[in-house]
């Protein structure tokens, strides 16, 4: 039976009983038709982009196909040209799905997936999730994301969540009193699991545990919290079990691409290959063995809209020796962790804040290739940024207007256009630090 869940998704042009259809045969491959599988759909991806989309056949600088080694490497800088620049042909702003990475990395960017490749997208969400008895369809959804708080926008955006059965919190306070109206929300609700940014679930579980409460008792129908987006820590995983009552789910994935790997029921982060082929190279973009650590690079098999093909999400990784073509584990993700800003109001406020406000104001015209903000002081926040213009004071007094609203106002900023952005040990660019 079709439910709201599938049917919003139909009615917007995403066909997802197709992409579940597709995604079963996929599934049930044997090992070695999967690997003929992905053999013939990575062939296939690039084909159609060389032939059919500008802006790769600029960047891959080769007429046909030949070695998967010979393909560039596409980075965010790659893609910070306007949208219409990068679609394929056949594919317009009108055709499309368009979304914006949240610039976690430094690098805000615009994207678009055709519509067959988002409902698969969808399609591989809806069939993880089911390992946890959550369905999108019924199953009620506390959500811990970013959400825009001008009326109209967040007006919209909540419809969207009552479509989608799920209940979105404002993780923009965070201090005790909000996360104490946030747990009022769980006595009224009958939710069946929590998704969202790490650090802000972090944050309810110290809190609960402060106040010597534990979530399911509050909450009984509470089924699996699945966490995502940053670095979920071996003591903060404790933390969430014992604080919620329920298995905590680890997920990795990015808003371009989807979900990446999936943590199952046996404690595995399982990489998705059925949509998506993920590869660990070295510094010389050489692919790596299973068991070495190197940085994180993946194509989308299915997007034909834009291509996203041996793409570097800005992590590293390593993928376990038990690793096969079919069945890939990511054994560990290397540096995806947020500080949190504490504001002089005594308002606690995650990084993912400011990766919500630089999402909006950082557009599609691809000036501002960089930036990272840092906590200087309890009311200073010092912004750098790499451009090919300096921001203009209308554009600083814009974002300074923005920070205001999503934060709180009196506070002081320094802008500092550079020439390059000074990175971590492991070569990702962390987008916001506190040093108090």
């Amino acid at each position: 039976m079709i439910s709201l869940f599938d049917i919003s998704l139909q009615l917007n042009g995403f066909p997802i009983k197709k992409a579940k259809t597709e995604l079963d045969k996929i599934v049930n491959l044997s090992e070695e038709e999967h690997a003929h599988f992905l053999e013939n759909k990575k062939r296939e991806i690039v084909d159609f982009h060389l032939k059919n989309n500008s802006f790769y056949q600029e960047l891959a600088k080769i007429d046909s196909y030949k070695n998967w080694s010979d393909l560039p490497i596409l980075n965010k800088r790659n893609l910070q040209r306007p949208l219409t620049e990068r679609l394929s042909k056949g594919y317009s702003l009108k055709n499309v799905y368009i979304n914006k990475t949240s610039g976690s990395s430094g690098d805000p960017m615009v994207f678009a997936k055709d519509k067959f490749c988002h409902a698969l997208t969808w399609a591989d969400i809806i069939r993880r999730f089911s390992w946890y008895k959550i369905d999108f369809n019924s199953s009620f959804q506390a959500r811990f994301y970013g959400m825009p708080l001008g009326f109209i926008a967040n007006k919209k955006l909540r419809l969207k969540d009552f479509l989608s059965n799920r209940y979105r919190f404002n993780i923009f306070d965070l201090s005790d009193k909000g996360l104490e109206q946030i747990v009022k929300k769980f006595q009224k609700k009958k939710f069946d699991y929590i998704n969202g940014y790490t650090s802000n679930v972090v944050l309810l579980a110290k809190y609960l545990k402060k106040k010597n409460k534990l979530l399911i008792e509050i909450c009984p129908s509470l089924k699996v919290c699945i966490v995502t987006s940053e670095m979920l820590f071996e003591e903060d995983k404790i933390l969430l079990e014992n604080q919620f009552g329920v298995p905590v789910v680890n997920e990795y994935g990015s808003s371009e691409i989807g979900v990446i790997a999936f943590e199952n029921n046996d404690g595995e982060w399982l990489v998705n290959s059925e949509t998506l082929f993920v590869e660990i190279v070295d510094e010389n973009n050489q692919p790596l063995p299973y068991g070495k650590q190197g940085r994180i690079i993946i194509t989308n098999l299915d997007n034909k809209a834009h291509p996203f093909i041996r793409y570097e999400v800005g992590d590293y990784g390593i993928l376990d020796e038990k690793s096969t073509l079919k069945r890939p584990i990511l054994k560990n993700l290397i540096g995806r962790t947020n500080d949190i800003a504490i504001l002089p109001s005594g308002k606690k406020s995650p990084g993912m804040t400011f990766y919500s406000i630089t999402k909006k104001l950082f557009g599609d015209e691809g000036n501002v290739k960089e930036f990272k903000i840092k906590q200087t002081k309890i009311d200073v926040f010092e912004i750098e940024y790499t451009s090919e213009n300096e921001l203009t004071l209308t554009e600083i007094k814009k974002i300074e207007k923005e920070f205001s609203t999503y934060l709180e106002p009196n506070l002081k900023y320094i802008f500092t256009r550079k020439e390059k952005l000074e990175r971590g040990k492991s070569g990702k660019l962390k987008q916001f630090k506190s040093y108090l």
